[in-house]
């Protein structure tokens, strides 16, 4: 079944379209996990935030997680020390934790299968990035080790072990905070009106801040969002009758394969690519169960989209420096559900004008100075000279035809539109023509 056991087995609040102009304190443009988090993090400081939700409620991306809360994002410390210095590396962890930390506070109250595991990324070939990766933990004073025996269907040269992270069911979990919130479904945000001021079909919503909580920023006027961010797939199935991990795993390595148990089901992750390429999608999943879980059975499948930022921190803060009353959160490199919560938090501080240590890590308009801008810039220019009917909306792209998911993705920034033309993921704010 292409639906997520998430979407399966939990039914959301609904609310009512905007049909008239409102005012309120917060503007909040996107309504899934970030966007939801961040009206209930600014509500609970006594800010009036009102949600606009293009289509209904975690319809998009949340709705499509493997849905982990970890501190562990890859093997990203030791090369956040190499590139910023164990400061920035620090306060990038702080931040994470925080976000940890809110999450066991706030489902405490709520029956969304909050439970701690332990973090592993493994490796089969590298057993030197796994030495330097838990000396980096190590040296941020955080409790890491090397774990030699896993419980995977294959052999492997060691993996770092971080021990007291979370897994959930999110979706669970939304629909216990969202309930009390000003959201608007079906009002998709058309265009700025001004930095106050957006424009849905059937009103204007005027505030003193806004969030952009889109997942993809759409507005490209400012912070070269379209140069700072890519999109790739990822792909997940959920089978019956597999191995029971003890934990949650995923590879170092790109084309390798994530591990973890939800609700008597394993979900075995992998196959990604970048959206509008070529990659092994569910069929490399599918070999994969076959030849490590025989036994199995596929109970559903589901595919999800990420944002990538240039140097593998997200952004989050002011949408650019001409905007100071715009803010954005984006770029979350496949660990949506713990960067939504710092996001979150950042935000909130941000705009109540309480400090917050973490923010100029996040700072959106830092260097953009990095090797993947090139890839990015380069891959804009060739698909937007590639001659073919079929072009993207947002900037005017060559899209390609996804046999897997039987859709029509842009490989310069990641819209996605049915085998008909109806958008199914931004940046894009319309159908294909």
């Amino acid at each position: 079944m292409m639906k997520s056991i998430w979407s399966a087995g939990t039914e959301l609040p609904r609310f009512k379209k905007l049909d008239r102009d409102i005012r309120t304190d917060v503007l909040v443009i996107g309504g899934g996990i970030t966007g939801i988090l961040c009206a209930w993090a600014l509500g609970q400081k006594g800010v009036r935030c009102t949600v606009a939700e293009a289509r209904r409620i975690c319809s998009g991306v949340t709705q499509n997680t493997t849905a982990k809360i970890t501190v562990q994002h890859g093997l990203i410390y030791d090369r956040l020390i190499r590139r910023f210095g164990s400061e920035k590396a620090a306060l990038y962890l702080k931040a994470n934790q925080n976000a940890l930390e809110k999450y066991r506070e706030a489902c405490a109250g709520i029956d969304c299968s909050f439970e701690e595991k332990d973090a592993f990324v493994y490796t089969r070939e590298h057993p030197d990035r796994i030495e330097r990766e838990v000396h980096a933990y190590g040296a941020l004073g955080y409790p890491a080790d090397a774990s030699g025996k896993l419980s995977l269907p294959f052999p492997t040269a060691g993996a770092v072990r971080v021990p007291g992270q979370a897994q959930f069911d999110p979706l669970r979990f939304l629909r216990g905070i969202a309930g009390p919130l000003e959201i608007y479904e079906d009002t998709p945000v058309l265009e700025m009106l001004s930095p106050h001021q957006a424009r849905t079909p059937d009103g204007i919503i005027t505030a003193k801040k806004i969030i952009a909580a889109t997942h993809f920023p759409f507005i490209n006027k400012h912070g070269f969002y379209f140069l700072k961010l890519y999109q790739a797939r990822s792909y997940v199935l959920a089978l019956e009758n597999a191995a029971d991990v003890q934990g949650m795993y995923i590879d170092e390595a790109q084309g390798g394969f994530s591990f973890r148990n939800a609700g008597g089901l394993l979900l075995l992750g992998g196959g990604g690519h970048r959206t509008g390429k070529a990659g092994g999608g569910w069929t490399t999943l599918r070999q994969a169960a076959a030849q490590f879980y025989p036994q199995a059975s596929e109970t559903f499948h589901w595919a999800a989209q990420d944002c990538m930022a240039l140097d593998g921190v997200p952004y989050i803060g002011r949408y650019a420096p001409t905007t100071p009353d715009f803010y954005v959160a984006t770029g979350f490199n496949k660990w949506g559900m713990t960067s939504a919560m710092a996001a979150a938090l950042i935000l909130r501080d941000l705009i109540c004008g309480e400090e917050n240590p973490c923010a100029a890590v996040f700072d959106p308009s830092r260097s953009i100075l990095h090797p993947q801008l090139a890839v990015n810039a380069f891959e804009t220019a060739v698909d937007f000279l590639t001659p073919t009917l079929r072009r993207c909306p947002h900037l005017g792209c060559a899209l390609k035809w996804n046999p897997q998911e039987h859709s029509w993705d842009c490989p310069c920034h990641g819209s996605r539109f049915s085998e008909n033309g109806v958008l199914l993921d931004n940046p894009a704010t319309g159908n294909m023509k």
